[in-house]
């Protein structure tokens, strides 16, 4: 009996992080909307580009077919939360595309199709493995590389607000989202025993900390340099 009750506790425990990691997920793909809402009222992509919206699609989608009963049993907040961001991404193309200057919406275009055979390759090639733990195997270590890839990018963020001390390109509720959401799915894999998950997320996670502390510690030090000519006037 408390076996059963263990093994319960440990589900609902699980069940609490990747539902939570849905919920800071959904909060992480609304923050384009200004962005977008700029682009719909100048009814022009300026100097915006697509291609952060292309590659996550890719990446969701990805996520999104290891998540499925077809590669990994279980795995169904992995599942919805990839298609929740599948579905975001393709609004926020759809926008960018109907924007976008005629040489920008052919580049786009472009890419976009390049995405889809990528992934109808990985899809069809995946299924022509039998072994369900090959299978499995393959198409883990492709979502965990695109994962860490896609995880990667704030390095150069973060090499910006080291060089111009300053976090003026460093939103502070996307890097929030962005830790909260990999913690919480960095515990769910831990939960899951699942290596694919929990190893991309925990680097995630890292970094997303790792953004939040540069970003008091350099919003700390604007904020003190911005008070010094009062104190110094004051004097």
């Amino acid at each position: 009996m408390s076996l059963f009750v263990a093994f319960s506790v440990f589900e609902v425990c699980r069940n609490v992080v990747g539902v939570a990691g849905n919920i800071f997920a959904f909060g992480l793909n609304l923050s384009p909307i200004p962005t977008f809402r700029r682009i719909v009222r100048n009814e022009s992509t300026e100097m915006f580009s697509g291609l952060p919206y292309i590659y996550s699609l890719l990446n969701c989608l990805i996520c999104l077919w290891y998540g499925t009963p077809l590669v990994s049993p279980n795995k169904l907040l992995l599942f919805s939360v990839n298609a929740i961001g599948a579905t975001f991404q393709s609004v926020y193309i759809i926008l960018f595309l109907i924007y976008a200057e005629k040489a920008k919406k052919v580049r786009m275009l472009g890419l976009l199709v390049a995405v889809l055979g990528i992934f109808a390759v990985v899809l069809v090639g995946s299924l022509q493995i039998s072994d369900i733990t090959t299978r499995r195997m393959v198409v883990g270590f492709l979502s965990c590389a695109s994962l860490i890839s896609m995880f990667a990018s704030p390095l150069f963020i973060i090499n910006l607000v080291i060089r111009t001390k300053s976090v003026e390109f460093m939103p502070f509720y996307l890097s929030l989202s962005t830790f909260l959401m990999t913690a919480s799915f960095f515990l769910y894999g831990l939960l899951s025993y699942d290596a694919f998950i929990y190893v991309p997320n925990g680097i995630g996670a890292l970094l997303g900390l790792t953004q939040l502390a540069l970003y008091f510690y350099y919003h700390r030090s604007s904020h003190e340099d911005s008070r010094e000519p009062l104190m110094s006037s004051c004097a």
